[in-house]
Formats: structure tokens, C-alpha cells, sequence
């Protein structure tokens, strides 16, 4: 892992798209697309406005992309990945990046999308959930997606 030692505190920290750190932490994440050619582009988000967080040591990250007019007809902001490796619990690390993305865009409805071929299930009263740090943070289920993805989203008057 790369990790940078200028990254003291604690809590989240905004990097750039294409931070070695943040992208070592992608590079593991099972969104990730793995090009035919090999190749490994230095910024891994995407693009458009972004927010790219990683907590101070160096053990989550989370990036975030307003969409506007996507084929699929979510709109807000897309929480592109988030993975936490080591540190503080899931749902209270995606609650803190919440609260650093709707300072950044007021009142955006957020939404993600979970693989269930790819996530294991957390088992709650007898029934499966994937995503289950999503659902703590307040997100709820908005449908699936022609690839059989769940769709979660989050309104900022949900969470208190």
C-alpha cells in the first residue's frame, strides 16, 4: 500500500483524482474496470465534478460525482466507490463523507449502485441485504438496474 505520511488527523480528507494512495485503495475495490490492453489510467474516477475523499489514515476511500442527464436516468450525486479497508465503522465513515458532500452540493439526492454477485450479503432478520453500511447511513433500496444492480439513494432529509 502506498500510504503518505503528510496525512494526519483523523476523519476525511479531500485528494485529487489519481492520489497513489486513494488509487491503491480503488485498485482493490470490485467495481473496478480492468482494461483488456492491461493498462492503468492515474485517475480512476472519472469525469466531470468530483469529490475524491480518503481518511487520514489511509485505511477508507470514497469518491463522489455529480451526474446530470446519465443514460439510466439517476441524477444527483453518485457515490462512484467507497471502501473502507481499516478504520472506523462503514456506516459512520459514509455518514461523515455524506455530511462533506452536501456541504459541497446542498440538497443533492445521493444514489450508488451495489453488484449482488459481487458483495456479500449481511443477514438481517432471516433476509440478506448487500450494501448493509448503506442502508445503516439512512440510504434506502430505489429499484434495479437492467444488470441487476440495486439501486440505493439518500435524501439529506432522511438523515437526521
Amino acid at each position: 500500500m502506498n500510504v503518505q505520511p503528510f496525512l494526519i488527523g483523523e476523519g476525511w480528507i479531500e485528494v485529487l483524482d489519481g492520489n497513489d494512495t486513494a488509487r491503491d485503495i480503488f485498485l482493490r475495490h470490485y467495481s473496478r474496470y480492468r482494461y483488456a490492453d492491461g493498462r492503468q489510467p492515474a485517475l480512476f474516477v472519472g469525469p466531470g465534478e468530483k469529490l475524491v475523499l480518503l481518511t487520514a489514515d489511509a485505511g477508507a476511500v470514497s469518491a463522489w460525482r455529480r451526474e446530470r442527464h446519465r443514460f439510466d436516468n439517476q441524477e444527483g450525486v453518485n457515490c462512484a466507490i467507497f471502501r473502507r479497508e481499516t478504520g472506523e465503522v462503514a456506516s459512520e465513515l459514509l455518514a461523515a463523507a455524506m455530511a462533506i458532500v452536501w456541504q459541497r452540493w446542498p440538497g443533492e439526492r445521493l444514489f450508488t449502485f451495489v453488484d449482488p454477485r459481487e458483495v456479500e450479503p449481511t443477514w438481517r432478520a432471516g433476509r440478506p441485504t448487500w450494501g448493509h453500511c448503506f442502508y445503516q447511513a439512512g440510504w434506502r433500496y430505489a429499484g434495479i438496474t437492467k444488470k441487476r444492480l440495486h439501486i440505493l439513494e439518500c435524501r439529506p432529509e432522511w438523515v437526521s
